[in-house]
């Protein structure tokens, strides 16, 4: 949800509370959402407070009987093939937005960030190489030791990507590593296979591990019978990533849900992250869709952001 939306609400129940749209857009919304502004954040959330009525699963007032949601990220670093095609990426691109404006560079920018992800996940997956092996990526190598270790406990896993082809190189990749089945459930099955994958993971014991695609695994799904869920990549939107987590960490879970974002260390990755959760009251309220907020970055801020910083 925007902040105008907000505004919108507000002033269907109470006209003018929050004064007209301009007023609103100069006061809150612009300092808030493009300044990420901490002091008028809190203006925001003191004036509206009254009227807001939240309500958490972590309440234990409101479901008494749900388990314990523990969250913790793990770290990965960059192999060498992984660094060479990072820098590869960030050379090539920032020439480009130097060079342009407006929409254009708008454009320039959510492509040098969907193109390192796609380096910081697999450089099969950057490459759109038929042949990957676990080796080249660190993140497949930490989801890899994660897996290990929950096998051991004979547990199951949703493994969450935003990326289809992700999707396949992984199934692919873990078939190979585990020697069994590996389900990815995404957009592009039908009603029904995607229902019978669900109910196979829900009820058999076919597989212990299930591959998501963030669009697949929306609300109303229900994947109870994991109790770890493995965020592959992120969408650096907190509502959509607790969304996913809650395909799991729902009512009917009956262990604690433990929860692994893996992030790629010295890279854009880990400090899009660290900002996220620095202002968590604001990410928590208001952040735009996946990362289109990065485009009103200057040059300088770009660079800050996505350049190496202690390499492997």
């Amino acid at each position: 949800m925007g902040l105008l939306e907000y505004w919108s609400i507000f002033d269907f129940t109470n006209k003018y509370y929050l004064g007209t749209p301009k007023e609103f857009k100069t006061s809150f919304a612009t300092p808030i959402e493009k300044a990420r502004d901490k002091v008028c954040l809190e203006r925001f959330m003191k004036v509206t407070h009254p009227f807001m009525l939240r309500r958490v699963k972590s309440d234990k007032s409101i479901i008494e009987d749900l388990p314990d949601k523990i969250e913790n990220n793990r770290y990965c670093s960059l192999t060498p093939e992984q660094t060479a095609l990072y820098q590869e990426v960030v050379n090539t691109t920032m020439k480009k937005i130097e060079r342009s404006e407006g929409i254009e560079r708008k454009g320039l920018i959510l492509k040098l960030i969907n193109a390192l992800k796609q380096v910081c996940n697999h450089p099969s997956h950057f490459g759109k190489k038929k042949r990957a092996s676990i080796e080249q990526s660190g993140k497949m190598q930490m989801l890899e030791e994660i897996l290990v270790g929950i096998s051991e406990f004979a547990e199951r896993s949703l493994i969450f990507t935003q990326y289809t082809e992700m999707g396949e190189i992984m199934a692919k990749m873990l078939e190979e590593r585990f020697k069994s089945m590996v389900p990815f459930l995404h957009g592009g099955l039908s009603r029904k296979a995607r229902d019978k994958m669900v109910n196979d993971f829900e009820n058999s014991f076919q597989s212990n591990i299930l591959i998501v695609s963030l669009k697949a695994g929306g609300t109303g799904l229900n994947l109870t019978a994991a109790n770890h869920v493995i965020h592959y990549d992120l969408w650096w939107n907190p509502a959509v990533e607790a969304q996913a987590t809650d395909r799991a960490y729902r009512i009917g879970q009956e262990r604690n849900v433990m929860v692994y974002r893996l992030l790629s260390t010295g890279t854009f990755e880990e400090r899009i992250d660290e900002m996220i959760q620095s202002k968590k009251e604001l990410a928590n309220l208001t952040i735009s869709s996946g990362e289109s907020w990065i485009t009103e970055f200057s040059n300088n801020q770009l660079k800050d952001l996505i350049n190496i910083r202690n390499a492997v």
